[in-house]
């Protein structure tokens, strides 16, 4: 089967979301994300969500994989900002900033899915008011570094247990700004270190405010860094930015966020974000095209959905009007599945009349008959199942 499917940006749009941190892990991109809550009017944010894809269209609700509560040190609940999680060894270590001098902790689990544990019960970086937005790169010789900042870069050196560091903070002199003179590189925030091609890249939030996204290029993990440009200009339309950048299935994508879905709903300017994607393009000698700001029109599915096995409700490709959250006690009382009782599952929740989920790259190359649906309401209503858009195609109405 030939799909031919885009992504729709942003690419979440059941609650707000920013911050993206795209992971890579058995054939699956894990994308954990930080969490703007629906009535925030500066940053307000408590937790940390996981989205999942296979064909970088349709993607798997997860719900909250950490919070601010898994950090018995943290002072106050709300400042759970720009994450990262990476693979080592078996294990999943995340990295959470929490702003205001609090410092930078760690949480591991067996899972990319969690439950993730606190191992220290303290930070694991603690030196300053700018130990935010942290980012990971493991090099070729197993040597690990953490970056972060704003609006300066520090370094250091990540132990193989990846929750300790040996020698000192480094701040890097060659992104670090100095007093008197022009920037060359534009840094403001949100690191994000990776390596391709034996070439070594930081991406991070260029200038502000705007922010575009901005890059530089090395021969080492500690720099020195060359700027080489702009991934994406800044424009009128956001005001931050935080890149997430990744391989997967011989395409390369670039993630962040924008504020356009918030903007679609109201006309005053809030923080809630919304996660966006896009392909990007190097040429011979690594450097990186530059793209357009966030198009409406995403990237080419690469892969098909299957409708033989149970998809749930919570894998979206695009929706108005609804959202997705944990079981209520009414719900835990009545949802079964196969017997067993569902706790901890996520539900599609807040539909109303002409709220709609869309799916994409469908293979009925089998054929189907008919379709299973489990549903639950306590007033009653309607479902019309359509094929190849809102209003066209075939449909089937259940009552």
């Amino acid at each position: 089967m030939t799909v031919n499917s885009h992504a729709q940006n942003p690419i979440i749009q059941t609650k707000y979301t920013a911050d993206p941190a795209p992971l890579v892990y058995h054939d699956t991109v894990f994308l954990y994300t930080s969490h703007d809550e629906d009535d925030a009017f500066g940053f307000k944010m408590h937790d940390w969500l996981l989205y999942t894809s296979t064909d970088m269209v349709n993607w798997t609700d997860h719900g909250v994989v950490a919070s601010l509560k898994d950090f018995k040190w943290v002072p106050y609940d709300n400042g759970a900002w720009a994450p990262q999680c990476v693979q080592r060894d078996g294990k999943f270590y995340m990295y959470c900033p929490m702003p205001g001098g609090v410092g930078i902790g760690v949480l591991v689990a067996d899972s990319p899915y969690g439950p993730f544990k606190d191992p220290l019960g303290k930070a694991l970086i603690k030196h300053g008011a700018e130990d935010i937005d942290p980012t990971v790169l493991i090099d070729n010789d197993g040597q690990a570094y953490l970056y972060w900042g704003n609006p300066n870069l520090y370094y250091v050196k990540l132990n193989k247990d990846m929750i300790s560091y040996s020698g000192s903070i480094i701040k890097d002199s060659s992104i670090a700004k100095i007093k008197g003179q022009a920037d060359p590189f534009h840094y403001q925030e949100g690191p994000w270190a990776y390596k391709r091609g034996g070439h070594y890249y930081m991406a991070y939030a260029s200038t502000c405010c705007p922010e575009g996204i901005g890059y530089a290029m090395s021969n080492s993990p500690v720099g020195p860094w060359k700027y080489k440009g702009m991934i994406m200009d800044g424009t009128s339309r956001s005001n931050g930015n935080h890149p997430g950048i990744i391989d997967y299935k011989g395409n390369c994508y670039v993630f962040g966020f924008s504020y356009n879905l918030m903007k679609q709903r109201m006309s005053k300017h809030y923080e809630r974000r919304s996660v966006s994607v896009q392909k990007i393009t190097y040429n011979e000698d690594g450097t990186i095209q530059k793209l357009p700001f966030w198009t409406e029109k995403g990237v080419t599915q690469i892969g098909t959905l299957n409708p033989y096995n149970r998809v749930e409700a919570e894998t979206i490709a695009f929706s108005k009007g609804l959202k997705t959250e944990k079981a209520s006690e009414w719900e835990r009382n009545i949802s079964w599945d196969k017997g067993k009782l569902i706790a901890d599952r996520l539900f599609v929740t807040s539909i109303n009349n002409g709220d709609y989920i869309k799916v994409q790259g469908v293979d009925f190359s089998k054929g189907a008959s008919s379709i299973d649906m489990n549903i639950a309401s306590l007033n009653g209503g309607k479902i019309e199942i359509r094929a190849d858009g809102i209003g066209g195609g075939y449909w089937v109405l259940l009552s």
